[in-house]
């Protein structure tokens, strides 16, 4: 399961639970509903610390893998793929040729 989703779940979870803490005492449904979402928002901001971080870093990873695809992808549409490939590629020859030249 991901972390975001996790962390999703346990959101909702703890703003639910909250609620039905609050179900119990006799105020308006409006004024239940605004303090179970500001304690649960309270209460996961310590509670829920773990996966929020996991969230973050797998956000974090997904970012940095869509960047490096992106410059790859930018670097092949632009010619410099194949560029540093032929250098590579001349780069051999001139090896081998000098390996040649070094057996009499």
């Amino acid at each position: 399961m991901s972390a975001a989703l996790k962390y999703t779940l346990g959101r909702i979870g703890l703003f639910v639970a909250v609620l039905a803490a609050l179900w119990l005492v006799d105020v308006d449904i409006f004024l239940k509903l605004i303090l179970a979402l500001a304690f649960s928002a309270a209460l996961s901001f310590f509670l829920l610390r773990g996966w929020r971080d996991e969230m973050a870093h797998e956000m974090a990873e997904a970012t940095a893998r869509r960047k490096a695809e992106k410059e790859r992808l930018r670097a092949a549409l632009a010619g410099e793929d194949q560029q540093s490939g032929d250098d590579q590629q001349s780069g051999e020859d001139e090896q081998s040729d000098e390996g040649e030249r070094r057996q009499p």
